[in-house]
């Protein structure tokens, strides 16, 4: 029986999705965006990297040729020198957002059938009546910001108010979210999970996909830092997913990082919690050293997307991209006759496109392993196409979304 590896690189989009003009990100490229600015000199940060993107592990399985399907053109750099060793190709998303649950889900199966609830550019931007009955409940004085905004501007700028007024920090962004951002030591970290919680229930009348916990530490004189601490309170799956199948099955899953949020703990098995790439990569690397057969280990390797693509940070995506490339070495020797890895991503966060949102994009699809020969994939009409294909790789009944590859 096989094991699989799948790793999500949030927000490394290779290209604008077919409908991408509708969420205004037409033209929006995150992979090519990144290696061009780079080619030209605008990836370079003293101290942290230099010239044109190097990624030749991920090039070599055919990323390059993946963001070719989704554009017409492979990225400065990324032409493989000969045949790609992993099957490669670029999928669409199906559901309507460009968020990370709709994202996870979908590669899990499970395409979100309606769109999210979204809270309008405004200010304020949430309801009234929302806004009071979490000040209610939640026995606060008031809240800040109540407006659409980045989360380390928006500390920055209210971080001492907070702590002066023991205000929380509300805001939210084009997606579906519900974002409170605390002081861990004036507010208390457990207090703002309670008030997360208590938001998830009253953003469920909103179609409100996610509420987020922001804490963070600091002081006005040294400044503000977002901590590791984050927490996601997720709605949960409306029908099955791969890790329900493989939870009904009696295998054995392991979640790393933010999926155990992200699904709302159900049927997500062991949950590894840990905090930047490197160290989620390290957690689902052990963990798969003792998966039994026919399991699964599901990482997302969140940095990307919150570190960089939020912040619009060039050179950092690009240092980013080149060290988990530096670790597809070491995902490789964890595989075993019979083992897979797919490497793939939930959407775009393009760090040279207007404003700090996400964008709307097709992802790369990468799959790997021991006696598999590389071969295009072309077009996946569904991100559910990766949950379709393990489910046939670890001898699942499947009969949920998707088209298999494997």
């Amino acid at each position: 029986m096989a094991r699989a590896l799948l790793i999500v690189l949030d927000s490394v989009g290779i290209g604008g999705a077919p409908d991408a003009a509708s969420y205004g990100d037409a033209g929006a490229d995150t992979l090519g965006h990144i290696a061009e600015a780079c080619a030209g000199g605008r990836g370079d940060r003293p101290g942290l990297r230099q010239g044109p993107l190097r990624l030749p592990h991920l090039t070599g399985l055919g990323i390059g040729l993946a963001a070719a399907g989704a554009t017409g053109r492979i990225p400065p750099g990324l032409a493989p020198a000969g045949e790609p060793t992993g099957l490669h190709g670029h999928a669409v998303e199906t559901a309507a957002g460009k968020d990370t649950p709709s994202g996870h889900w979908e590669i899990a199966g499970l395409p979100l059938p309606e769109p999210w609830g979204t809270f309008p550019d405004t200010r304020p931007a949430f309801p009234a009546a929302l806004t009071a009955a979490l000040v209610a409940r939640g026995g606060l004085p008031g809240i800040l910001g109540d407006r659409h905004a980045s989360g380390v501007p928006i500390i920055e700028a209210l971080g001492a108010e907070h702590v002066r007024t023991g205000k929380p920090i509300c805001y939210t962004s084009a997606d579906s979210v519900f974002q409170i951002a605390a002081h861990e030591e004036s507010f208390g970290l457990e207090r703002l999970y309670a008030l997360c919680r208590t938001a998830r229930d009253l953003c469920d009348a909103y179609r409100v996909g996610r509420v987020i916990a922001r804490p963070f530490t600091g002081s006005a004189e040294g400044g503000f830092r977002r901590t590791g601490n984050r927490k996601d309170f997720a709605v949960t799956p409306p029908g099955p997913t791969l890790l329900d199948r493989l939870d009904e099955a009696g295998r054995a899953v392991v979640s790393i990082g933010k999926i155990g949020d992200i699904f709302a703990h159900r049927a997500t098995g062991r949950e590894v919690k840990a905090s930047g790439n490197t160290a989620c990569l390290d957690a689902a690397l052990a963990a798969f050293q003792t998966l039994p057969e026919g399991g699964l280990v599901f990482a997302n390797l969140v940095d990307f997307d919150t570190e960089h693509g939020h912040r619009r940070d060039v050179p950092g995506y690009a240092a980013a991209l080149e060290a988990f490339d530096a670790r597809v070495p070491d995902i490789l020797a964890a595989l075993e006759p019979g083992d897979i890895a797919l490497v793939t991503a939930d959407h775009g966060n393009d760090p040279t496109w207007t404003g700090t949102e996400h964008t709307r994009e097709q992802v790369p699809v990468l799959a790997f392993g021991p006696g598999l020969r590389g071969a295009s994939l072309g077009r996946r009409d569904s991100f559910a196409d990766l949950g379709a294909s393990l489910a046939r790789h670890l001898g699942l009944p499947w009969d949920g979304a998707g088209t298999p590859f494997l």
